[in-house]
């Protein structure tokens, strides 16, 4: 079984987390299936000279179960610096790629989005929730620092929005984060996340792949997406922090009060 799955139904496209045993966390596997997903995806979307519209226009991105995703798989990292390094590199490139995707991304946000999957959810162009959902950045209750998502969250909703969330840490409701700009659209109940997505996303691809794919490009270059070192220096100072020896010791206790 994929941990990452591609569906693709004419000018749709499905992005889906397949890890929902684990609330879709982000481990080493789960994101190099992902990689292979979205350039899969980045080689469909791409037109062709005589075929301009090819391709699917918008992707959905969401997870199986009921989690988008529960952030890093911070176990896995525990005393393991070089997998801790590697792992937050890959997340960065995973952004990376999934901004520049060619085709329009709206996340369906059915359940929880906590860390680094609220990051994947401020990637994307257009984001749904519902009201009583979780999600937020609690990284610094942790004692990790959200430097991967950063740079998205400042785009999404502002540098001093972004900072208030990211150092207040805790989790906020699906109201709270429309609120706040975090997503763009909020419904009553998690059962109507999805038929929300599909209705955004079917209206967006009625239209001309060519204009949605050039007004992404040029507002990618207008707010700094397309800038890989930020992203890179984020990772690697995430990685800094993580490995440290109070970090560590902190997420040890965090996480064996929670399996105790």
């Amino acid at each position: 079984m994929s941990l990452a799955t591609l569906a693709i139904d004419g000018p749709l496209a499905t992005l889906t987390l397949n890890r929902p045993e684990a609330r879709n966390a982000l481990s080493v596997e789960l994101l190099a299936a992902l990689h292979d997903r979205v350039d899969e995806l980045q080689a469909r979307c791409t037109p062709c000279a005589e075929q301009t519209d090819s391709g699917p226009h918008v992707c959905i991105v969401t997870g199986a179960g009921k989690a988008l995703c529960a952030g890093m798989d911070l176990k896995a990292v525990l005393g393991n610096s070089d997998l801790a390094r590697r792992l937050l590199l890959s997340l960065a490139e995973l952004t990376y790629k999934l901004r520049r995707l060619p085709c329009v991304t709206v996340a369906s946000v059915h359940g929880p989005a906590i860390g680094g999957g609220c990051g994947l959810v401020t990637v994307c162009d257009l984001a749904v929730t519902f009201a009583d959902n979780k999600m937020g950045f609690p990284e610094v209750d942790l004692g990790v620092c959200p430097a991967v998502v950063g740079p998205w969250l400042v785009r999404k909703i502002g540098a001093g929005r972004a900072r208030r969330v990211l150092l207040s840490g805790g989790l906020l409701s699906g109201r709270e984060a429309e609120a706040l700009g975090i997503v763009n659209h909020c419904v009553a109940t998690a059962e109507d996340v999805h038929p929300a997505a599909m209705d955004i996303a079917t209206r967006l691809a009625s239209g001309s792949a060519a204009a949605l794919r050039a007004t992404k490009n040029l507002l990618n270059d207008l707010d700094g997406s397309n800038d890989w070192d930020v992203l890179e220096a984020a990772a690697n100072l995430s990685a800094d922090v993580l490995n440290t020896p109070e970090t560590q010791a902190m997420l040890r206790a965090k996480l064996q009060g929670k399996s105790s």
